[in-house]
């Protein structure tokens, strides 16, 4: 029992001399716990019926869809109200926030209004899926058993609070479907229209990447960057995907100036550093890669 005091004594030691705990009350930090029950029920906004166990139909849609909104909304008004005051911390600004919970409540208010938007995009993803993989048998299957599309449907959640600027939460989403799936999508990526991670696993796309409309990946693609400087953190830093490129698995490519161009096909395992034509075919054959523009 005197070992575990001494433990405690050197915790909470510990917590002074080093910080990096939550505290209580007003000034506490967004919940993960929260952040993922968010998740699940924005899940079942955009997908209803897929999610939770809940019988819908249409006599019961509108009413249960109002409930599931106001208490959603309430929810992430608390977490956002407290990551805004945290970033304000950040800055510098010091005492209680005034307007915290208003701008949240606005942020909130705009982001319910841009569902139906989102919405519309992961139609088009589960469309992607859908025609792009061969084994794929109908539309409630690729809802419900592909990581490809839970994971871009959480990145378009996300991107909409990083592009806003909201601190924590952003990437705190992203890495709760990085666990859950094994595709990491920094949410500052800008992704385009009818996107499809295949297999998925170990996919990684970088914070400042762009992909275009139509683009198709496979497990173990990485769009990363050529150097992991703290300098280089407001440059861009990760390739750019243009319309309709398809990426094997594999396949690793870098750089803030490195373009793919439009309808090419990067093949399997290949490390591209340098851009590639539109129309072009890149693979590798006996050792070296070969890029060839195709006709």
């Amino acid at each position: 029992m005197r070992s575990l005091y001494r433990s405690i004594e050197g915790l909470v030691e510990s917590y002074g001399r080093h910080g990096l705990f939550n505290t209580a009350g007003e000034e506490n930090l967004p919940s993960q716990r929260s952040i993922e029950a968010i998740l699940r029920e924005l899940g079942e906004l955009l997908l209803p019926g897929f999610v939770e166990m809940e019988a819908l139909d249409h006599d019961n849609l509108a009413l249960v869809t109002a409930e599931r909104v106001n208490r959603t909304a309430r929810a992430l008004e608390r977490e956002i109200e407290k990551t805004i005051a945290f970033g304000n911390r950040a800055a510098g600004y010091t005492g209680p926030c005034k307007t915290c919970r208003a701008a949240a409540k606005l942020l909130v208010d705009v982001f319910f209004e841009e569902l139906p938007v989102l919405r519309e995009k992961l139609a088009l993803d589960v469309e992607a899926a859908f025609q792009g993989d061969p084994a794929a048998k109908s539309h409630e299957e690729v809802i419900l058993s592909y990581p490809g599309l839970q994971a871009i449907m959480v990145h378009r959640l996300a991107n909409f609070f990083w592009e806003r600027e909201v601190p924590l939460i952003p990437r705190m989403m992203s890495e709760i479907i990085h666990k859950q799936t094994g595709i990491d999508i920094h949410p500052g990526a800008k992704i385009g229209k009818f996107f499809f991670i295949d297999h998925g696993t170990g996919v990684v796309i970088g914070e400042t990447t762009v992909i275009g409309d139509g683009v198709k990946i496979y497990q173990g693609v990485t769009l990363g960057a050529l150097s992991v400087k703290k300098a280089a953190a407001d440059l861009k830093r990760h390739p750019t995907i243009e319309d309709e490129v398809t990426i094997y698995s594999g396949a690793t490519i870098l750089g803030g100036d490195t373009v793919i161009g439009a309808g090419s096909i990067i093949g399997g395992n290949v490390w591209i550093t340098k851009s590639v034509a539109p129309s072009s075919r890149v693979y590798l054959a006996e050792g070296d890669t070969v890029t060839e523009q195709r006709k």
